[in-house]
């Protein structure tokens, strides 16, 4: 008998960076997301195969049983390496399902291509979590690390506030529905930036008015949610931006890149890469593909 399980994909609006320390941040799970399909076998092996928005295979190997119950973790970061860390991490936290199973054959499917961004490691956590029936969130806290917002758009079908309180997620759905969707694009930058080395270069860069810069994220966010003209809304992305671009340390991605568009943009996640926020009156396709930015996708055409 097969078994399916789907996970959302996910955008962080606001809070990037500062919803490690606690900030609260708005957060969009995606129309598009990955499924995981589970069938038995008698192999006492995985065999792994995970397919792109394509339809190619990316990656496919087999996983011995053996491999992960072995506590010695592999040393590379291959996708294989990644992948038995992370069944050793779920077969900690049960080790039921494997005791009582012969062998499986796992297919996973993304509707997104893979390079987007857009959650294709936190779907899959949230996936597997599913199918060992164990805590995505401590799965996702042993395995990847990371602040766990995308856990919960996976699990999620509304836009949420996300925080960390005592370590702790803090999940809220929240209405979201801006009146000028129309005037909102996802435009990817053409490359999908490393959220570990990010997140070492914010650590960095923090400085001692942590706690200040947590309150103004806080208040921006609320903003966000609440603004219900463009005009408005520019300006608060326009201030997220700068407060941003004053902890980082780098510019915004407006003044690096697109300096002389007429409308907002907001970088979304790890800063330099994946989609950015793009506010603009009129459709602004044409710009961004003549410098060479060809997915630009609507806001109604991304969000769930």
């Amino acid at each position: 008998m097969q078994k399916t399980f789907y996970s959302n994909g996910k955008l962080l609006i606001t809070g990037e960076y500062l919803i490690l320390d606690g900030a609260k941040g708005l957060a969009l799970p995606t129309k598009m997301g990955q499924n995981l399909s589970v069938e038995s076998t008698i192999t006492e092996t995985i065999h792994w195969k995970s397919y792109d928005a394509d339809g190619s295979i990316w990656f496919e190997d087999f996983v011995t049983f053996q491999e992960i119950k072995d506590p010695n973790n592999p040393s590379s970061e291959s996708v294989k390496a990644t992948l038995i860390k992370i069944l050793q991490v779920a077969n900690a936290m049960n080790p039921d399902l494997l005791i009582n199973s012969n062998g499986f054959a796992i297919t996973t499917q993304l509707s997104f291509p893979r390079n987007w961004g857009l959650g294709t490691s936190s779907t899959l956590i949230n996936n597997i979590a599913q199918w060992f029936q164990i805590d995505a969130f401590e799965l996702l806290h042993q395995s990847f690390g990371g602040s766990g917002y995308d856990i919960a758009c996976a699990q999620n079908n509304t836009p949420i506030t996300y925080n960390l309180s005592k370590g702790k997620p803090i999940v809220e759905k929240v209405v979201f529905e801006p009146k000028f969707t129309e005037n909102l694009y996802f435009v990817y930058l053409n490359e999908k930036r490393n959220s570990k080395s990010a997140i070492a270069e914010y650590h960095s860069n923090k400085t001692a008015h942590l706690l200040q810069h947590i309150e103004a994220i806080n208040a921006l966010t609320n903003d966000f949610i609440q603004a219900t003209d463009l005009e408005s809304f520019t300006h608060i992305i326009d201030q997220h931006e700068i407060l941003l671009s004053t902890i980082l340390k780098i510019e915004t991605v407006k003044a690096a890149l697109f300096p002389d568009f007429e409308g907002a943009i907001k970088s979304l996640g790890a800063w330099g890469g994946d989609f950015v926020l793009v506010v603009s009156k009129e459709n602004p396709s044409s710009y961004f593909i003549d410098k060479g930015y060809e997915t630009v996708i609507a806001y109604d055409d991304m969000i769930l």
